[in-house]
């Protein structure tokens, strides 16, 4: 039976039957694997040596001779289980960029947790002992090769799996002659069976007993490949460092992976609010329109966003004299700020290869990539010609947030109140090898020209003086001669790269057209402290975002740092959040971006997670722009933002999709701290903030496969209508009690078909056994004004007549808070209580009830009850 209470499940490791499936990699028949020898039993766990039996394998080079198996009783919960080289060390994931948790042991006679190993030919499998289910079963040849690594494990029949991100496939995975490679790569059009921005190699598997969590931790390139209910690794580095998840509840098991890579970060409350962007901002003048345009449109808006537009030449850290001056970027922010809006630029990892101040104090400092010969990596990007941060520089981080403290400079600068990372996979124009990315720039137009000046301005809103623009202006000087720079950071003929690094034996199916180097950094480079490009890619777009982290809060001390970022890592989420990158305008990528969003949220602890909202790439319509204008305002991140080369996009421009802003923006308003409550739920627990069905349903196979619908918060399914031009959607809503948010009325479970949707409005459904605190939100056009509102509360009695909730208020952007207010609310019997603590004075009030249900359909109450102290009322 599930419950709502943790359940402490047994695992332990039994024998294989030595008649196990050769896998899905052909050569591996003849393979014998290794025998486990000196095996040492302590407290806590065990370790063993593994020598190889015969010649090995030699499928893609000499296996090792020796390993060393270690294991680790870490919690009753969690196994940990580490194969390594004793001889050599191996790279492995740096601690500092991806924290362990604290060593932490459990003892063999009174844990949970047994482990047993077959030593000739070594293998293991990983059992529930109160089910006897088998939930990691290795499986066919064990190959530890110096560039490959095989490992391999027998699924579930008919599995339901889950993970290995980032992808656009099913959110359960397909299972049949399917391969999920992980390299991070710039993948404009987030195609199909493809790497994308992200690598995240942790898989959950759903089966009727329960749910586990399997997570190898190893940044290398890979390919898992899912055929025959077999699921294989193969790896070209590194070491296996696998963390076994027990569950058994699928919240239990995205707990227990957030204690592994960490806690998600709580962002500002104001990051909850719509936000606006395009790459295509071709001034200053249409800033300040597109905000003035919101308004006038009476349609919320939170933060303003531009993107490269704003920069010189596409050079990071400046601003472009003509199109964006320095005067009017601060008027515009100046004007955002009183009306409690906020305001967000993009920053790319690329710096131009030019004598400019960002660059020449990056040389100074030596933080950027180099070849072999001590010059400067070069690689094609936005600017032309660019160098790239080596994140493991020593100076690396100084470097970040003293640029970001003199261009953003709240007193002179550009005062932004967050920051957006794009671009830092790291992305490369130059297709390999890039011999000479001069040429290339100038063949690719990078930087594109300089779009004219246009005179005289618009009129706008907020700006009544009557300006001219200067016909010529002149660019800014920037610091030194570019001979004098040349002479210190010269870049000569490249050093002949090595081959194993550049084209490992084994090649993963990176889809590119030239392996692993192609369109990034090379992988033969290595960083300053020694680890090699190939091994550390993965890494580059975290460590990125956690020196953002570092140089915003340095910035705003005390503040909760808000950055969205392209390429992730485990882990990312315990500083920033994620935007699901360079989507495109169709309906396929409008229902794609549900499992984007259940992906990164429920499973890989990213939470503040949404795609570009109308598409990103390709023209929109008015009714997709309706539709998904409605579905983005129950992401966690709202965000409208398309391209240069696409028609302008914002919700104003058409009828259906204002509406549907103006609509589901106050749903989403009144919400806010349903959807806060939630989100600090999950920074203090990991129970994920939006999840699958299956989440809350987990014995209900029907949902097991669900992606077009879903859970916002613990109590709400948004069923999106999914296809062009209808009106209509089919549903099924679990065995449960169900009430139609916006009408109140009951909705029985059970397939079902939900009609005259129209274009502006989206399907929302109440699960019964719920308390919504509610603000009273109409009308707000700010976050700022939805957090003077006072509450009602909306009280979904289950079968019982039974409901609970709760809800959590703190001053939105503290990462300290100086107090807190926790409510507990709970509805029995006609009888509403609440019970918490009250450090926080939100200075509102609960002021009306709404029971559901009954009788009377809706049963309402008007009270005045403020948010100081414990309470009960008949209801």
């Amino acid at each position: 039976m599930w419950g709502s209470k943790l359940k402490s499940l047994a695992l332990a490791v039994s024998l294989l039957s030595p008649a196990a499936l050769a896998g899905l990699t052909p050569g591996t028949e003849k393979c014998k694997g290794y025998s486990a020898a000196n095996v040492k039993k302590t407290g806590s766990g065990l370790s063993a040596d593994l020598n190889l039996i015969g010649a090995g394998c030699g499928i893609y080079g000499e296996d090792l001779k020796q390993l060393k198996l270690e294991v680790n009783y870490d919690t009753e919960e969690r196994l940990h289980v580490k194969i390594i080289d004793p001889k050599n060390q191996r790279y492995e994931v740096p601690n500092f960029t991806l924290p362990r948790p604290a060593e932490s042991h459990v003892k063999v006679g009174h844990s949970d947790i047994h482990f047993e190993l077959q030593e000739k030919p070594f293998a293991f499998a990983v059992t529930r002992k109160s089910t006897g289910e088998k939930l990691f079963q290795t499986d066919g040849a064990f190959i530890f090769e110096d560039q490959y690594i095989r490992i391999a494990t027998k699924l579930a029949k008919d599995p339901a799996v889950y993970g290995l991100g980032e992808h656009t496939s099913s959110f359960k995975l397909p299972t049949t002659n399917y391969t999920r490679t992980l390299w991070n790569r710039d993948s404009y059009g987030v195609p199909e069976n493809s790497n994308l921005y992200s690598a995240h190699p942790v898989y959950y598997e759903h089966r009727e007993k329960g749910t586990h969590g399997v997570f190898l931790v190893n940044s290398n390139g890979m390919d898992i490949k899912i055929d025959n209910e077999v699921l294989e690794y193969n790896i070209i580095g590194g070491i296996l460092d696998f963390y076994f998840l027990a569950g058994p509840t699928p919240a239990n098991v995205a707990s227990q992976y957030a204690e592994v890579v960490g806690l998600p970060a709580i962002p500002a409350y104001w990051g909850l609010g719509s936000h606006q962007c395009r790459y295509g901002y071709r001034d200053w003048i249409d800033v300040a329109e597109v905000v003035a345009n919101y308004s006038a449109a009476a349609i919320p808006l939170e933060t303003m966003w531009t993107d490269i537009d704003y920069m010189y030449n596409r050079w990071v850290f400046t601003l472009d004299p003509e199109r964006f001056p320095l005067d009017k970027m601060r008027r515009i922010i100046d004007n955002l700020h009183k009306n409690d809006q906020k305001y967000i630029m993009m920053i790319d990892p690329a710096v131009a290869y030019q004598p400019y101040p960002a660059f020449e104090r990056g040389v100074e400092k030596g933080i950027f990539l180099k070849e072999a010969n001590g010059d400067i990596h070069k690689g094609v990007v936005w600017p032309g010609v660019t160098a790239f941060p080596d994140w493991f520089h020593p100076n690396a981080t100084e470097y970040w947030t003293d640029e970001f403290a003199r261009f953003f400079n709240a007193d002179n600068g550009v005062n932004i109140d967050g920051s957006w990372i794009d671009m830092n996979e790291p992305a490369n124009f130059c297709s390999y090898p890039c011999t000479d990315p001069e040429a290339e720039a100038i063949a690719q137009q990078m930087p594109p020209a300089r779009l004219p000046v246009r005179e005289p301005p618009r009129p706008i809103a907020g700006f009544p003086e009557t300006e001219t623009q200067q016909k010529s202006v002149k660019a800014r000087s920037f610091g030194t001669a570019m001979e004098m720079l040349e002479t210190r950071s010269k870049v000569t003929k490249r050093a002949a790269p090595k081959k194993d690094i550049i084209s490992p034996p084994y090649a993963i199916k990176n889809d590119v057209a030239y392996g692993l180097s192609d369109r990034t950094v090379h992988t033969d480079i290595a960083h300053a402290d020694g680890h090699l490009e190939y091994d550390v890619h993965n890494l580059y777009g975290t460590s990125m975002s956690t020196a953002t982290y570092d140089a915003m809060l340095s910035r705003r001390p005390g503040k909760r740092p808000f950055i969205i970022t392209r390429s992730t890592f485990a882990g990312a989420g315990h500083k920033v959040g994620k935007w699901l990158g360079d989507n495109l305008s169709t309906w396929h990528h409008y229902r794609n971006s549900i499992s984007g969003v259940l992906q990164f949220n429920a499973l890989y602890q990213i939470p503040l997670v949404g795609a570009d909202v109308c598409g990103f790439g390709g023209n929109t319509t008015e009714t997709l722009c309706a539709r998904w204008t409605a579905l983005g305002a129950f992401a966690p991140f709202f965000r409208n933002h398309n391209g240069d080369t696409s028609i302008s996009q914002e919700p104003y421009r058409w009828p259906l999709a204002a509406s549907a802003a103006r609509k589901a923006t106050g749903i989403r308003y009144s919400l806010l701290d349903y959807l806060y409550t939630a989100m600090w739920r999950q920074s203090t627990t990991g129970v994920p903030s939006v999840s699958p069905l299956w989440f809350q349903y987990p014995q209900d196979k029907k949902v097991w496969g669900m992606d077009l619908q879903y859970l916002y918060g613990p109590s709400i399914v948004v069923a999106p209508v999914t296809v062009e031009n209808s009106t209509s959607v089919d549903i099924y809503l679990p065995k449960d009690i169900w009430y139609d948010f916006n009408t109140h009325q009951p909705v029985k479970s059970g397939n079902q078909t939900i009609n005259n949707v129209a274009f502006d409005e989206i399907p929302l459904f109440i699960r019964g056994g719920s308390i919504l605190p509610v603000r009273k939100s109409q009308g707000a056009m700010t976050t700022a004004e939805v957090r003077k509102r006072d509450f009602e509360l909306v009280i979904v009695p289950n079968a019982k007549g039974e409901a609970s909730g709760e809800l959590y208020l703190d001053d939105g952007e503290s990462l300290v808070q100086q107090g807190t207010t926790h409510v507990e609310f709970s509805y029995k019997n006609g009888k509403l209580r609440s019970k918490g603590s009250y450090g926080y004075n939100a200075g509102v009030k609960i002021t009306g009830v709404k029971v559901l249900g009954g009788k009377r359909m809706v049963k309402q109450a008007e009270v005045a009850l403020g948010l100081d102290k414990d309470f009960s009322a008949d209801c």
